[in-house]
């Protein structure tokens, strides 16, 4: 994907759009958060941005999902070998950003067919309690897993299973940041939601909040964004946007400048 003067990056079922010229490296933003049981890229800091697409039919993805993904049937063990081979290529993938787009897309490939227990993804994803954990987008893929990229912006998204929220954030260091927070639910592997606030910051002036609106008495559901959790350890997770694009993210922690 090419940068132009203003720079587009969708990821799953959301579009980044950021004016600039030129393409971003990872190692000019601030270290803001650091991952987890990783190596980072040199300063890198990482929050994830997601504004809803573009309104797209997507129930077939969705039945898909929800006929063979969610079921029981357990992994064979062939399977089960495949996936632990495709986890530590992602798991490479994210310490270095080295691994070749090729071979990051063929593990994605593995871990969205096979049929991975997710009775547990949303506690790792958002922890026990209150703020939740946090996680650095790494690789982002085009539907159908047909071409993917490493992220080149700050990205992360901090989920809270406690309280059923969600932050998404990009941060451009000295430049500035721009953060929308809001309300999640989850079934299955799927987690939808919906955001209610919209923080943005630019270099040193004080932050503008905006409310979005809020829908008190409406539960987010597959008619707002969402995400299919393929695969989430302490490590790594792998979902499914609402328009068809796949991603993956790595454990991260904030720290201080």
């Amino acid at each position: 994907m090419e940068m132009s003067s203003i720079h587009v990056s969708w990821v799953s079922s959301f579009c980044l759009c950021l004016p600039n010229s030129s393409r971003f490296e990872a190692s000019k933003i601030s270290s803001q958060f650091k991952p987890l049981n990783a190596t980072p890229v040199k300063g890198t800091k990482h929050y994830l941005v997601k504004f809803p697409r573009e309104r797209t039919r997507t129930r077939a993805t969705l039945d898909d999902v929800e006929r063979d993904q969610l079921s029981s049937t357990p992994l064979l063990v062939e399977d089960e070998k495949e996936v632990e081979k495709s986890v530590k290529v992602l798991k490479n993938a994210a310490k270095t950003r080295k691994v070749a787009a090729e071979e990051v897309l063929s593990a994605l490939s593995v871990i969205e067919k096979a049929k991975v227990d997710p009775s547990g993804f949303f506690e790792t994803l958002g922890g026990k309690e209150s703020p939740g954990r946090t996680w650095m987008l790494i690789f982002t893929a085009e539907k159908q897993l047909k071409g993917g990229r490493y992220f080149p912006l700050t990205a992360v998204q901090r989920f809270d299973a406690a309280a059923k929220r969600i932050e998404n954030g990009v941060y451009l260091g000295p430049i500035g940041q721009l953060t929308f927070e809001g309300r999640l639910s989850w079934k299955n592997r799927i987690l939808a939601f919906i955001f209610e606030n919209l923080l943005i910051k630019v270099g040193p002036l004080k932050p503008l909040q905006i409310s979005l609106g809020k829908k008190e008495d409406k539960e987010p559901s597959t008619k707002d964004p969402f995400f299919i959790w393929f695969y989430v350890d302490e490590e790594i997770a792998v979902a499914r946007g609402r328009s068809g694009g796949t991603a993956f993210w790595c454990r991260c922690h904030r720290v201080s400048n």
